[in-house]
């Protein structure tokens, strides 16, 4: 008996004093390229620099189910790489419960290069983005200070935050850096769009009337090369009653921001589906059909879209033919964005 419980109170120390794993050598800065002909990123590197070990430490908690209340529901879950990091093919996201959220989880692309975060802009800061789906009772349904026990109580991650950080101590506040490190580094910049932009490919014919209609006819709110002026605009889409979302008016109780929502980014707008805050349209021409002859509009519906944009058939063929170009086919794909554990060996894809 006497054993047994000096085995057991050797074991309390061993897990506390891992919380207290120091580190010497200090981590290997990771380099962040700016495209070309890009502006320079909003987000703020020095106060948290980028390391190989903090990215790595950001992608295992990006995947990881335990910071979720049932162990179901990481950010990947919402967030899927082959939809650029959206919530692909669901109208709304699904949470812990068996619930669905209110809104259709965006695409994580070109974060670095954006102020504020959600659809409303109700998150002022990368590293805090994190908090509100962990802790929202129909996504991850979490508390902070709950999955800090848990990550704690792992040997892995206290060694893997004292290598990112210098010590095995986990706080909010690095849990949120770490989560950024990955997430900045999503960044699409290699579509043929791209590839023209390079002088490294041509549009056809269609691609290019495509962009010469989108440029006349677009290119106002998503404007290049993110494809998206990060402005919140209501688009004269009608309230859904059921979700009651109000959008931007829900974090500044004005009614000039009644319905008004972040402008999406086009990048990577072929496997974004379906559209919209709350998912409503489902194809890319959907979206165009509403803006020729659906929008309602109302006293704050933007300027650019209260008379509808004129769009014919062949044009809106022709636009498509455009917004295809804007696939990354390398972002959806990279390997980099994904843990050693989910990547499956090519031998093992054959039946025998």
């Amino acid at each position: 008996m006497k054993a047994s419980r000096y085995f057991f109170v050797l074991l309390l120390f061993i897990v506390a004093g891992t919380a207290f794993i120091q580190v010497n050598q200090p981590p290997t800065p990771l380099t962040f390229m700016v495209p070309q002909g890009w502006p320079q990123p909003v987000y703020d590197f020095k106060s948290n620099p980028l390391t190989q070990e903090g990215f790595e430490l950001g992608k295992k908690l990006f995947y990881d189910g335990q910071l979720s209340r049932d162990g179901n529901f990481a950010c990947a879950s919402c967030h899927q790489q082959f939809g650029a990091f959206n919530n692909y093919d669901h109208n709304l996201s699904h949470g812990i419960d068996n619930q669905l959220t209110t809104r259709n989880a965006p695409s994580l692309q070109n974060l670095a290069w954006q102020s504020n975060f959600m659809w409303d802009g109700s998150i002022a800061h990368l590293d805090q983005q994190f908090i509100f789906p962990l802790t929202a009772k129909n996504e991850m349904g979490e508390t902070v200070d709950s999955v800090i026990k848990k990550l704690s109580a792992d040997t892995t991650y206290t060694r893997m935050f004292a290598q990112a950080f210098g010590n095995g101590n986990i706080t909010g506040q690095k849990i949120g850096k770490a989560l950024s490190q990955f997430m900045v580094m999503l960044v699409s910049s290699n579509s043929k769009y791209d590839k023209v932009k390079r002088g490294q490919a041509s549009f056809n014919q269609s691609e290019a009337l495509g962009y010469d209609i989108f440029k006349n006819k677009c290119s106002s709110c998503h404007t290049e090369p993110m494809f998206t002026d990060n402005s919140f605009r209501n688009t004269g889409m009608q309230l859904d009653y059921s979700l009651n979302d109000l959008g931007r008016m829900n974090v500044t109780k004005d009614t000039a921001d009644f319905m008004k929502f972040r402008v999406p980014s086009l990048r990577n707008v072929q496997v974004t589906f379906p559209y919209g805050h709350d998912g409503r349209f489902y194809r890319l021409y959907d979206v165009m059909e509403h803006y020729r002859n659906n929008l309602v509009a109302v006293p704050n519906t933007d300027p650019l879209v209260k008379d509808k944009i004129p769009l014919t058939p062949y044009e809106i063929g022709r636009l498509t033919a455009f917004l295809n170009t804007l696939t990354d086919s390398s972002f959806l794909t990279n390997r980099m964005f994904v843990p050693d554990s989910f990547i499956i060996s090519p031998s093992l894809m054959h039946t025998h």
